[in-house]
C-alpha cells in the first residue's frame, strides 16, 4: 500500500549484482582504507576512505560531475523540483528524473546527486565509479544507481558490486533502479501533480477523510460526496501523496480503486 510502502517496493525485482561481480572486486584486509571516495563541497574537494563514509556530513555537499546541456547528446539532463527537500536537483537522465520522483514520495530529508567519486580496486586495478543518487529518506540512507536492464554491462556489474559494498561498510541501503514496477509511476506522477501545499477553504479535505474512517471507499465516490467533486479529486491525490491516504500502487489510479485510511492519521 502506498502509504507503507518503501523504494524498495517500487523497483522491479531481480538480481543485478552477480557473484561473479563480487569476486573480481578486491576486499582484502585494510580495503575500507584503500577504497575512498572524493566529495565535492564549497570550496574544494574532500576524500574520505569508505571506513568513514557514514560519519562524512552529506549537508552543503554538491554533484561531483556537472550536468552537461550539448547538441546530440543521447541522454536528457535537467532539474527535478523535490517538495521533500525544496530544491531543484539536476538529473542525467529522464530515468534519473523518474528516481527523484520516487524519493520524493519516500520523504526525502537530504538529497545529493552524482553525490561522490567511489576509487575502489579490482583484481584488475583501480577503477572508478560515480553513483548517482544519495538520498536520507525517513529512516534510512540510500545509494542509489539508475541504469535500464537492458543497459547493464559486465563492467557495471562490477561498479554496482563496489557501490553495494561502500554501502554496506556505511551501514547504508543500495538500490540498483534498472526499472519500476508496473503503474507505479504513472500513478506517482498524477499524484505528484497535486504535492504542494492547497489551500482549503470548503473543508474538504476533512469531508474525505471522514469518508474512509469506518473503512475504505472508492475514490470515485469519496469525490462525489463532496459539494465540490472536481476541487476534491485534487485534495484526493494531496492526501495520497502525502500518505494520509492509502491506495495500491500496483493497480491503476481510477474512479474505482479502493482508498484506505491510515491508521493513526
Amino acid at each position: 500500500m502506498s502509504a507503507s510502502c518503501g523504494l524498495a517496493d517500487l523497483v522491479e525485482d531481480g538480481q543485478l549484482i552477480s557473484a561473479s561481480a563480487g569476486e573480481a572486486l578486491d576486499t582484502g584486509a585494510g580495503w575500507v582504507d584503500r577504497w575512498t571516495t572524493a566529495w565535492k563541497v564549497p570550496g574544494g574537494k574532500v576524500v574520505c576512505p569508505v571506513r568513514d563514509l557514514a560519519l562524512f556530513p552529506i549537508s552543503g555537499c554538491e554533484p561531483v560531475r556537472r550536468f552537461s546541456w550539448r547538441r546530440g547528446q543521447h541522454h536528457r539532463p535537467g532539474l527535478q523540483f523535490m517538495v521533500s527537500t525544496g530544491q531543484h536537483h539536476g538529473f542525467e537522465s529522464l530515468e534519473e528524473a523518474r528516481l527523484l520522483l520516487a524519493v520524493d514520495f519516500m520523504g526525502a530529508a537530504q538529497v545529493v546527486c552524482q553525490p561522490f567519486r567511489l576509487r575502489f580496486t579490482t583484481v584488475d586495478g583501480p577503477v572508478e565509479h560515480v553513483p548517482d543518487v544519495l538520498a536520507v529518506t525517513r529512516g534510512d540512507v540510500w545509494l542509489i544507481d539508475v541504469r535500464p536492464r537492458g543497459r547493464i554491462g559486465v563492467e557495471d556489474r562490477v561498479k554496482f558490486a563496489a557501490a553495494a559494498e561502500a554501502a554496506l561498510a556505511a551501514g547504508w541501503r543500495y538500490l540498483v533502479a534498472s526499472g519500476w514496477r508496473p503503474h507505479v509511476m504513472e500513478t506517482l506522477d498524477t499524484l505528484s501533480s497535486q504535492r504542494r501545499p492547497l489551500t482549503d477553504p470548503l473543508g474538504l479535505a476533512d469531508r474525505v477523510l471522514a469518508g474512509v474512517a469506518s473503512g475504505p471507499a472508492s475514490f470515485g465516490e469519496l469525490a462525489v460526496s463532496t459539494i465540490a467533486p472536481p476541487i476534491a479529486r485534487a485534495h484526493l491525490l494531496h492526501l495520497l501523496w502525502h500518505r494520509r491516504l492509502s491506495i495500491d500502487l500496483a493497480r491503476p489510479l481510477t474512479d474505482a480503486t479502493p482508498v484506505h485510511p491510515v491508521a493513526g492519521r
